[in-house]
């Protein structure tokens, strides 16, 4: 008779993503994962399959949860600019989580290396910029940002901006310094 699973599969694939997030690929070891995520190894080459296996789906699940943070913001903020501000911000103050982001490290870390990440990873950048495309052209519809701006030239600057913050922010605590990046970079939207 085949043992149930003794864990929610969510709950060790957060604890997976967040040692990846915090150590990189390279630095965390089989072992690692087994005494962070407090499952067997067997429950974890069963349930997600190998090393590389998890850090996909770990990858993946990072993806989704952001995705989810910035429909939430959408959803709840009439202004367009107070979006696009909100998501700059969340950059610089992430309560509970690893500093940076996962996903721009993915890409430094393996983004050359290995097909499937780069992959994953630019499909999620490309996702970002159209999604902030979007944003703009709703923007310029509302007249809340200037309509002589091409939505995606404006999309791949924010987008470039983003992803810098996303590195800044490992290297500097200076809020001043990020704050003031995040107003120079939205103040052409004006």
């Amino acid at each position: 008779m085949a043992r149930s699973k003794e864990f929610e599969i969510n709950e060790v694939l957060d604890k997976a993503m967040h040692l990846f997030w915090t150590q990189g690929y390279e630095k965390t070891s089989m072992q690692d994962l087994v005494n962070y995520m407090g499952i067997h190894r067997r429950s974890i080459y069963d349930t997600f399959g190998d090393k590389h296996a998890l850090y996909v789906k770990a990858l993946e699940r990072y993806e989704a949860k952001q995705t989810s943070k910035i429909n939430f913001l959408t959803q709840n903020q009439k202004s367009i600019k107070l979006v696009l501000r909100e998501m700059f911000e969340s950059t610089i103050r992430k309560e509970g989580e690893p500093i940076g982001c996962f996903m721009v490290n993915s890409g430094v870390e393996l983004g050359a290396l290995d097909p499937e990440i780069s992959s994953l990873v630019n499909a999620s950048y490309i996702r970002t910029e159209e999604f902030l495309t979007t944003l703009i052209e709703a923007g310029q519809q509302t007249g809340e940002i200037k309509r002589d701006l091409s939505p995606v030239a404006t999309a791949h600057f924010l987008m470039n901006t983003w992803l810098g913050l996303r590195t800044l922010v490992k290297t500097t605590s200076d809020h001043q310094k990020l704050t003031s990046i995040i107003d120079m970079s939205l103040s052409i939207l004006d």
